[in-house]
């Protein structure tokens, strides 16, 4: 493990040090990174062989004056008791902004289903979708140390703002007041629609890149930790319209019937149409807000790579308006306007 040498890093890395020492069979363990993400948390594993358990543990380093790792630990330990896939937590220090988890290994859910037949991707998306009914019935207090925040108006509309200031003016440099005449119109009717659906527990970034597969073929689930109560569908768009994989609108169409069915078997009976609508709007939402997250990761984070996810991001966005003749207008603009001068920002950008 290694951090940045600052007069502080080094002493909070000699506290990481010295927290972590009980679980070592050698003080002097140098540690591997594994992963990040799109936050400020690190990961590191300790082999079988280096840790006192026997088992492969992961190390999780959430700076505290960038991270709270509160919501973490509380639902780690809360949605495990309930039967949900997550990581067990076998020590945390919540001021020190550590913890160490059960290492639910290297093979992503994406890498998984880029790998195998067609009928066996079938049968891990059918899973992932029966997983996620799981974590819908969860309780909006499971977690008694940490009562999931409702998905409120506010924050929906504060996430979709984010693709106003990040994506379209800092991003691409145009000026807000070029935005659609009916641009708040359209932004508060995507409010409504994911406000008068069902309220359940939702993940928040259930994709294919926060699925990882087990050895028992059984799916892990990780980086939870901004879970909230809100819109039944919002999760279901996560992984169907994934930001990182694009699937035949087809296959996308049988999965969310099979979720329509799942969800159908636990709570109050929904027309497929309905459920559908839901789900485009409440995609149309998730993509305006993930396209400002990427150019804001890129811009003000240095990030660039997440650029890349910005044009199947687009792609699901504008697809899900050809459903909607209302939406006509709006779906010219993002063809012409949007994703014109975003293909010429990437390309000033390869340019040099």
């Amino acid at each position: 493990m290694s951090l940045k040498q600052t007069p502080i890093q080094m002493d909070r890395s000699l506290s990481i040090k010295a927290w972590l020492a009980p679980w070592l069979t050698h003080p002097d363990t140098k540690l591997s990174k594994v992963a990040g993400d799109a936050s400020f948390r690190s990961y590191y594993r300790i082999t079988a062989e280096q840790n006192t358990t026997g088992n492969s543990l992961i190390l999780m380093d959430a700076p505290p004056d960038k991270e709270s790792s509160h919501s973490f630990i509380s639902l780690a330990k809360a949605w495990r008791q309930q039967g949900v896939e997550v990581p067990q937590v076998l020590a945390h220090d919540l001021q020190l902004g550590v913890a160490l988890l059960e290492d639910f290994g290297d093979l992503q859910f994406m890498q998984k289903v880029t790998n195998i037949p067609s009928v066996e991707v079938n049968q891990l998306y059918q899973q992932a979708l029966n997983q996620l009914s799981g974590i819908q019935k969860l309780t909006k207090a499971a977690a008694k140390e940490h009562p999931l925040p409702d998905y409120t108006h506010e924050l929906l509309n504060r996430e979709l703002n984010l693709f106003d200031d990040w994506f379209f003016e800092k991003l691409l440099g145009l000026p807000k007041a070029s935005l659609p005449k009916n641009w708040e119109v359209f932004k508060q009717a995507l409010i409504t629609s994911a406000l008068e659906q069902p309220q359940v527990t939702v993940h928040r970034d259930y994709h294919s890149r926060n699925l990882m597969v087990l050895e028992t073929n059984q799916l892990g689930i990780i980086d939870f930790q901004d879970a909230v109560y809100g819109p039944c569908t919002y999760d279901a768009v996560s992984l169907i319209r994934d930001c990182y994989l694009d699937w035949p609108e087809a296959t996308q169409q049988a999965w969310l019937a099979y979720f329509h069915q799942v969800y159908c078997q636990q709570a109050s009976p929904v027309s497929l149409q309905t459920f559908t609508r839901w789900f485009d709007w409440m995609g149309m939402q998730r993509h305006l807000k993930v396209a400002g997250i990427f150019s804001r990761l890129a811009l003000r984070d240095d990030k660039p790579n997440y650029l890349l996810d910005i044009p199947l991001t687009l792609k699901h966005l504008v697809r899900a308006t050809q459903n909607y003749p209302e939406l006509a207008d709006l779906q010219a603009w993002l063809t012409q306007v949007v994703i014109t001068n975003f293909n010429n920002f990437l390309q000033q950008r390869n340019n040099g």
